[in-house]
C-alpha cells in the first residue's frame, strides 16, 4: 500500500516538473546532443555550433578542496568546453561559485605535461530562475578585461548568467526560458525540448524511468540520514551493535564508519 501511494505521489510530482528543476533537467539532457545544441546556439548566438558530447551530473574531483558536480557538461567540435548550471535558488548562483567552477574546469582540462596555451575556450553558464545579477537584462556575459586600457584579456574563460525570469516571446532566448518553465510540453516552443519532456512525462518507459529515479533519490536520502545518525551515535560512544540496530545500517557499514578493523 505504501509503495502504491508513493508511486501515485511520484506521478503527481512528475506532472509538475519543469526543465528548471535539477533532477528533471538531468534526465532530459543526459546524452541529449540535439537539446544541448539548441540551448547553446541560442545563448551564445552561434547557430552553427556543433555539440560532440553531453553528460549530466559529471563529478570533477579536487584533491585539495571541494569537488563539483556539473549539471550539464558538454564539448563542441571546436574544442570548446561547457558547464551549464540550472539554479532555482539565488544562493546557488553565487558569483564566486561560477569562478570556482571555471577554475576546476580548467584544472581538469589541462594534461599534466600540457602547455597552458592548450587550454580550450570554456563557458560556465548559469541559467537562473530569477534575475540574480539585478540588471533587468535577459543575459549577462562576463569576460576578463585589462581595465586600465579597456581591452579584453582574451584568456578564453567566459561566465554567462541567463535570466530565466525574462520570457519575452519575441526573442529566441525568451522563448527558451519560457520552455524551461513549462510543465506541459504542448505549450513549449522548441520541439527538441518538448519531445524530451513529453517522453519523461507521457511515455510509459520514460515515466517509469523518472519514477525509478525518484525512488532511488528517496533511498539515497534515507541512507544519508542513517549514516548521519550513526556517526552521531558513534561520537557518543555507543556500542557498534547498538548503532547498527538503532540506525538500520548493516554492522559492516557501522564498522566502516567507526574505523574499526575488528571482525
Amino acid at each position: 500500500m505504501d509503495s502504491e501511494r508513493l508511486h501515485q505521489e511520484d506521478l503527481q510530482r512528475l506532472r509538475g516538473f519543469r526543465l528548471i528543476d535539477d533532477d528533471f533537467m538531468n534526465a532530459c539532457f543526459d546524452e541529449n546532443i540535439e537539446g544541448t545544441e539548441l540551448i547553446l546556439r541560442i545563448i551564445l548566438n552561434k547557430p552553427d555550433l556543433i555539440v560532440n558530447s553531453v553528460r549530466t551530473q559529471k563529478v570533477m574531483k579536487n584533491l585539495l578542496g571541494r569537488d563539483i558536480w556539473l549539471d550539464i557538461n558538454a564539448s563542441d567540435s571546436q574544442n570548446g568546453e561547457y558547464d551549464i548550471e540550472i539554479q532555482r535558488s539565488d544562493k546557488g548562483a553565487d558569483r564566486k561559485r561560477a569562478r570556482y567552477h571555471s577554475s576546476i574546469l580548467d584544472a581538469h582540462l589541462l594534461q599534466p605535461n600540457g602547455n597552458f596555451s592548450d587550454l580550450p575556450e570554456t563557458y560556465v553558464i548559469f541559467i537562473t530562475e530569477n534575475d540574480v545579477i539585478g540588471g533587468n537584462l535577459p543575459i549577462y556575459t562576463i569576460d576578463r578585461q585589462i581595465t586600465n586600457i579597456g581591452q579584453p584579456f582574451n584568456d578564453g574563460e567566459h561566465i554567462i548568467y541567463v535570466n530565466g525570469a525574462d520570457k519575452n516571446s519575441s526573442t529566441e532566448l525568451g522563448k527558451l526560458m519560457h520552455d524551461f518553465s513549462c510543465t506541459n510540453p504542448d505549450d513549449m516552443y522548441y520541439k527538441q525540448l518538448a519531445d524530451k519532456v513529453r517522453y519523461f512525462k507521457e511515455d510509459e518507459k520514460g515515466v517509469n524511468a523518472m519514477c525509478k529515479a525518484m525512488e532511488d533519490m528517496r533511498n539515497e536520502a534515507v541512507e544519508r540520514e542513517r549514516i548521519k545518525n550513526a556517526k552521531r551515535m558513534l561520537e557518543d560512544g555507543l556500542d557498534l551493535e547498538k548503532v547498527a540496530e538503532y540506525s538500520g545500517l548493516p554492522i559492516e557499514k557501522v564498522r566502516e564508519l567507526s574505523g574499526s578493523k575488528g571482525a
